[in-house]
C-alpha cells in the first residue's frame, strides 16, 4: 500500500498543505485543484498512489484559501513559483480547469521551469490567447467529450496554439473528466509522463 503522506510548506507568510507519495528521489509531478477540489481529491481517485507506484514523486497541492491552506496575501502564481523552486529541478505540472489557469499562465510566464504540462478542461483559455504560443513546454490536453464548462474550442485553441502539444479526448464524460473516467485518465497521463524526455 502506497504511504501518503501530509505535509506543510511554509512560503513567505503562506503555510501551504500538500500531499505526497513515492520517493522522493524521483522526478515529481505536482498537482493543482479546480475550483469545488482541493488535494485530497487526487488521493480519492488514486492518482497519488497510480503515479507513485509507476516511479514517480507524486506532489499535490491545496493552493491558498483551499482545502488546508488558509488564504494568504500572495498570488497564486507567485505560491507555485516558490513551491517548484524550493524543489530545486524541473517537474511536471498537472491543472484542472480553475488549476488549469493557474498551471496555464505559470507555463506562460515560467517557461523554463517544467519538464511537462497537463491541462484537464482548463478555463483562461480565450484570456490568454494571444500567449499560448509562447509555451515551449511538452503538454497534454485532456478533455471530457460533454464538458459544458470549458467548451470543446478551449481544447481545439490550446492544441492548435501550443507546439507539438498532445490532445485526448475522453468520450461521454463531463467537466471533471478524470473523476469520471480514472482509467483511461491515469493510463493516458502515465504514458504522456514516460514518453516525455526533458
Amino acid at each position: 500500500m502506497t504511504e501518503i503522506i501530509s505535509k506543510t510548506a511554509q512560503i513567505h507568510s503562506c503555510d501551504i498543505h500538500f500531499l505526497e507519495a513515492g520517493s522522493r528521489d524521483n522526478r515529481a509531478v505536482i498537482l493543482l485543484h479546480g475550483m469545488k477540489f482541493q488535494a485530497a481529491t487526487w488521493e480519492e481517485t488514486g492518482t497519488l498512489q497510480k503515479l507513485a507506484e509507476a516511479g514517480f514523486h507524486a506532489v499535490a497541492i491545496d493552493m491558498p484559501g483551499f482545502g488546508k491552506s488558509p488564504a494568504c496575501s500572495l498570488d497564486q502564481d507567485t505560491v507555485l513559483q516558490h513551491f517548484i523552486r524550493d524543489r530545486g529541478q524541473r517537474d511536471f505540472l498537472v491543472g484542472p480547469s480553475m488549476g488549469g489557469r493557474i498551471a496555464l499562465e505559470f507555463a506562460i510566464n515560467h517557461p523554463s521551469s517544467l519538464a511537462g504540462l497537463v491541462l484537464i478542461g482548463s478555463v483562461g483559455v480565450q484570456e490568454n490567447r494571444n500567449r499560448l504560443a509562447a509555451i515551449n513546454t511538452p503538454t497534454l490536453i485532456v478533455w471530457g467529450g460533454e464538458d459544458r464548462i470549458s467548451p470543446m474550442d478551449n481544447c481545439e485553441l490550446l492544441h492548435t496554439s501550443i507546439p507539438g502539444s498532445r490532445k485526448i479526448i475522453i468520450d461521454g464524460a463531463p467537466h471533471p473528466c478524470y473523476l469520471d473516467n480514472s482509467e483511461t485518465w491515469h493510463r493516458e497521463l502515465i504514458h504522456f509522463l514516460n514518453t516525455t524526455t526533458d
